[in-house]
């Protein structure tokens, strides 16, 4: 008889094992979901529950996050970022966060997504990196291990252009926000708009609206409004002949315009020669 209570504080014991730490100050633990946001934080909660899933560290303030923050976070799925002044993420973040599918990083600080940033995080659904003003480049290998990403949202940054090795590593993308960056639609863009026009049809996207800011015979227009032929002078390319005949020209040109001066001295070397004879007769 008297095993049932001991049963039942070593069980309830072993749940809380299983939790870990309690609820943070500051924050709402219901189930696996922590709510931290909007709390004025400087720096992320030192410690969290073991099992949980969903983490919101929105509106605050936090501008950087220590190395292996989440690695005893086995159970994270979810983790909600946006709204503070992060500019970087330490290497090695996402180990242990196997499980994480949805990631906000978007209203902050990044000027640059490095490479292999997200690399352990192999299983994330959506990415969302909007709302980056000084985001001006994307590495090439900045996605790389997001074979599952499906959704990823650069929109409202700072990029004027985009690597496709960025982009071609992510075969299961089928949503991709681009609008509001100030897009430079030259020979460069090519290759992109090519990739992205054949992802069109699957791939749930907003550059229908995205626009170009230059050069200024393209500003204002969109994406997708630029054709093959929109980049036809970028395929001109010139022959040996053409460089001989240009040459030739030149020679030509430079020849002419060394006899039509040589002409013109004469002529002006007669005339003075002619009124200053007429005024040695008048005399």
């Amino acid at each position: 008889m008297l095993l049932g209570p001991w049963l039942v504080a070593a069980a309830a014991a072993a749940v809380a094992a299983g939790a870990g730490a309690g609820c943070p100050v500051l924050c709402t633990c219901r189930g696996q979901a922590v709510d931290c946001s909007g709390q004025r934080l400087f720096s992320v909660p030192p410690e969290l529950p073991l099992d949980t899933g969903n983490l919101s560290l929105a509106h605050n303030r936090i501008a950087s996050i220590p190395p292996g923050y989440l690695a005893c976070y086995g159970q994270l799925r979810a983790l909600d970022l946006r709204n503070n002044s992060l500019a970087a993420l330490p290497a090695g973040l996402f180990l242990g966060a196997r499980r994480l599918a949805h990631l906000d990083l978007s209203y902050n600080n990044f000027s640059l997504v490095a490479a292999d940033m997200f690399l352990e995080a192999s299983g994330l659904l959506r990415l969302d990196l909007s709302h980056n003003p000084g985001l001006r480049r994307v590495h090439p290998q900045a996605f790389r291990g997001l074979a599952q990403l499906r959704e990823l949202d650069l929109s409202y940054g700072g990029l004027s252009a985009i690597s496709l090795d960025a982009l071609e590593g992510l075969p299961g993308l089928v949503g991709l926000r681009l609008g509001g960056n100030p897009w430079v639609c030259g020979c460069a863009m090519e290759p992109f708009l090519k990739w992205l026009r054949g992802r069109i049809q699957r791939c749930a996207s907003d550059s229908q609206t995205a626009e170009c800011r230059a050069p200024p015979e393209v500003a204002g227009a969109p994406l997708l409004s630029l054709t093959e032929e929109s980049f036809q002078a970028c395929h001109l390319t010139l022959t040996l002949d053409d460089y001989l005949f240009i040459a030739f020209v030149g020679f030509v040109v430079s020849i002419a315009s060394v006899a039509t001066n040589f002409l013109l001295g004469i002529t002006a070397n007669c005339c003075h020669r002619w009124s200053k004879a007429s005024e040695d007769e008048d005399v």
